[in-house]
């Protein structure tokens, strides 16, 4: 960009899994650190009931498994067209409305950023997803409205936004040499959003890029999905999941739905909830699973177990297998996650990603063959079987990677410059 000045205003990343804060200054990475030295936080709050304050990211983790006692909350941004959203819940012993949730964390986002910066900012572009919620337009409008008021009430007077895989690609074109059609592939912790842009060196300082995205499209399938089949067929079998009752019915589902959902961890430690288990257990044929879970849930273990599954996501992008230790529900109780298994508990979404690729062809009237680019970004997207699936559709795109978890709040911190100087 020709302007030598610091950008006004921030681009913010708020993601399902971690969030990123974009500032343009000439000939400096946009991406400010907010944690240390690391330029990504971890979306996550830790209400610690002891010292009765919150922490948050890689804090908040780390005094959660140091066994402090608190409430542990993580995929806000799941929150963003749920009902959840306008209901509350009880942390440190007081009602907190959901929506003000979302305002603690990316109220922290600006302060850290703010505190970086040395200056405070009072315009921002938001990332969004394509759709934060499939196929209800008045849902997903919601979901942004309260973005818009949440940053409104943080003292951001001018807010707009920018589809995070068009954000994505603004990064990828500082970079390119010649003109390239690139497929945008952003899989983050909520969200698989596509794009179909032209880029090239000689659009990249053009304010107006609307003829240049070709198609935008997307799919309610992200990171915290993989992590709950591959929980749901792996590791949720060893704590009843698939259990007879008497009946000859199947155990309800819903405990273990809950367990393996980021969001409704919570809800399985309720009293009601408890209750209710314990009824079934008089109905079940074989306690053995049950009562694991009980032990489970005695122990508030369930966010740790999530994590357990979620580390296991990631170390079968490299590996072929990974153990989970599970002594601490039952002496000597482990689990064998394999790549295979992984693989097949996530097919039918990875059907459902392949079907959005082709939409988004079909929308902007291409043929497979003139994609040149295939970009990878989002925590996700590292996935060898959802690499090789979405490029196996693309016979002559060259496989590039970007920063999995920086793309999208570089690309934000450019458009902030352009859109306010």
């Amino acid at each position: 960009m020709s302007n030598a000045l610091p950008a006004q205003a921030l681009g913010i990343d708020f993601g399902t899994s971690n969030s990123t804060v974009g500032w343009w200054r000439p000939d400096t990475e946009p991406l400010i650190a907010l944690e240390d030295d690391k330029v990504t936080l971890p979306s996550v709050v830790f209400f610690n009931t002891e010292e009765r304050r919150p922490a948050y990211g890689r804090q908040a983790l780390h005094e959660y498994l140091e066994g402090y006692e608190g409430r542990l909350m993580r995929s806000l941004k799941s929150l963003l067209g749920s009902p959840l959203l306008k209901s509350e819940t009880t942390v440190l012993g007081s009602a907190l409305p959901f929506k003000d949730l979302l305002g603690l964390f990316i109220g922290e986002l600006k302060k850290r950023a703010e505190a970086s910066a040395g200056q405070g900012f009072d315009q921002v572009v938001l990332g969004r997803p394509v759709f934060f919620v499939d196929d209800d337009a008045e849902a997903d409008r919601e979901a942004q409205d309260t973005l818009v008021a949440v940053a409104n009430k943080l003292g951001f007077k001018e807010v707009s936004f920018q589809y995070e895989p068009i954000a994505a690609a603004f990064d990828y074109e500082r970079n390119i040499q010649r003109e390239e059609l690139v497929l945008i592939v952003d899989i983050g912790g909520g969200t698989s959003d596509f794009s179909l842009v032209r880029l090239s060196p000689e659009r990249r300082d053009l304010a107006d890029r609307q003829a240049d995205i070709l198609a935008t499209g997307g799919v309610h399938i992200g990171g915290t999905d993989f992590d709950k089949q591959l929980s749901l067929q792996g590791v949720m079998p060893l704590f009843g999941y698939g259990s007879r009752m008497k009946s000859e019915a199947p155990m309800p589902t819903s405990f273990h739905l809950n367990l393996a959902t980021w969001h409704t961890i919570n809800a399985v430690y309720a009293q009601k909830s408890r209750l209710a288990l314990k009824n079934m257990r008089y109905d079940i044929v074989d306690t053995t699973g049950i009562d694991r879970l009980f032990s489970l849930i005695e122990q508030r273990a369930g966010h740790w177990l999530a994590m357990e599954v979620e580390e296991s996501k990631i170390v079968l992008t490299e590996a072929d297998s990974r153990r989970i230790d599970l002594a601490r529900v039952e002496p000597g109780l482990a689990v064998d996650l394999s790549r295979p298994l992984f693989e097949d508990a996530i097919d039918d979404l990875l059907v459902r990603i392949r079907a959005s690729v082709t939409s988004l062809l079909e929308q902007a009237g291409l043929q497979a063959d003139q994609v040149d680019t295939l970009f990878f970004t989002g925590g996700s997207s590292g996935i060898p079987a959802l690499r090789s699936s979405v490029a196996a559709m693309l016979p002559n795109a060259r496989l590039v990677e970007g920063h999995l978890f920086g793309s999208i709040g570089s690309g934000l911190a450019i458009e902030a410059k352009k859109r306010y100087g």
